[in-house]
């Protein structure tokens, strides 16, 4: 903060908009995968139309900023609600700050509008636009809106859905709904628009394994005894790139080894669309990132919804891909080794069906989300 109370610009905003002032769009989102990948996309295709962004962030955000140079960054104060008296207040006065922050950020750039991506640390940058009138885009990548979003829904100007489900969405913001998809990075994309080659009958079946952002230690366990339960025939064709939580992955690479399974084994898969484009199956989470991006590419899937959010965000989105015929969703609670090996052997048998499922996928959601989402933006 300077001497005069107000922030600084990001040292790189004037130059990158030199010329005539051209009013930006200022896209807010916390630093997880999920809330940012889609905020970069969107900052692609204003871009394309000459319009000027920058993101507002927290402190995670900072570690894309590499990858996104001529992007201009700016951190204010905030941080995700959690558990214990303290832990709130402490959220609280974070985001009180980065509210102060963002609102003289907000007055320095002038955009015309601000887009928020969901997560408690989009709320300072969205709720100081409102507070300085600005009209507000907030962006929901879950079939059921996030309990930030409905906090900051009353006072957006529009609500732009990834997924097309409406019956989430309460009766007086429906006027404000739009369905535009969620945003995709190119090169997942670029996969989808390429045929999906199903797995010869005695050829090398890959299998992608991905468990959200913390990584899920179900699959750790769960995957490696349903592959050793297949039949020694398929299971000497498979090939395994899964993400495992730091301290489960020693577990799991001993038992892919005593099967002799070629496994790859990663705490964050770093080349993601490489592996989509790789891949016969997909085993997942179904965030909401992970079941836009399956569709995207065109990807036949398995979907093991997160079991603890109380609105169950995660299994309503893997319905939406189950519905279409694209994916299968098996329960967490229930989900067995060897109810899952069966599936497994069940897919790997009919290479005619993953197709199916396959194009089912890339039919499923809009492949555009990008040019909608810029579309209602610039139409404010």
């Amino acid at each position: 903060m300077t001497s005069d109370g107000n922030l600084p610009l990001p040292a790189n905003f004037e130059s990158l908009n030199s010329g005539p002032f051209i009013a930006p769009v200022i896209l807010s989102a916390g630093g997880t995968g999920g809330h940012m990948f889609p905020a970069f996309s969107l900052a692609r295709a204003l871009q394309d139309r000459g319009i000027p962004v920058a993101l507002i962030t927290d402190s995670r955000g900072t570690r894309y900023q590499s990858q996104y140079p001529d992007i201009p960054f700016y951190t204010v104060r905030a941080d995700t609600l959690r558990a214990g008296l303290i832990a709130k207040i402490k959220t609280a006065c974070d985001l009180i700050m980065g509210i102060g922050q963002a609102y003289f950020l907000l007055r320095k750039l002038k955009p015309r509008a601000v887009v928020g991506f969901g997560g408690y640390p989009s709320f300072p940058a969205v709720l100081a636009a409102q507070a300085l009138r600005i009209p507000t885009v907030l962006h929901e990548q879950n079939a059921v809106l996030g309990r930030a979003n409905k906090l900051m829904a009353a006072g957006a100007t529009r609500i732009a859905l990834s997924l097309p489900d409406m019956a989430t969405v309460s009766q007086d913001l429906r006027r404000k709904a739009v369905v535009t998809g969620n945003p995709v990075r190119a090169d997942i994309a670029a996969v989808g628009a390429k045929a999906y080659v199903a797995p010869m009958a005695d050829g090398d079946f890959r299998l992608l394994v991905l468990g959200g952002s913390q990584g899920a230690s179900v699959f750790s366990t769960i995957i490696p005894e349903a592959v050793g339960l297949l039949p020694e025939a398929y299971r000497k064709r498979i090939h395994v790139v899964q993400q495992c939580r730091a301290a489960d992955i020693a577990t799991a690479r001993h038992a892919y080894d005593v099967m002799g399974i070629n496994a790859r084994l990663e705490t964050f898969v770093t080349d993601v669309p490489a592996q989509f484009d790789a891949c016969h199956l997909l085993i997942a989470r179904s965030g909401a990132s992970t079941v836009t991006e399956t569709a995207v590419a065109g990807r036949p899937a398995i979907f093991v919804p997160y079991p603890h959010h109380k609105d169950q965000q995660q299994k309503v989105n893997a319905q939406v891909l189950v519905r279409a015929g694209a994916a299968e969703m098996m329960d967490e609670k229930t989900l067995k080794a060897e109810n899952l090996a069966k599936e497994l052997e069940k897919l790997m048998a009919n290479p005619a069906l993953l197709a199916s499922m396959a194009e089912a996928a890339r039919k499923a959601l809009a492949r555009d989300a990008s040019k909608r989402l810029a579309d209602v933006i610039l139409g404010l």
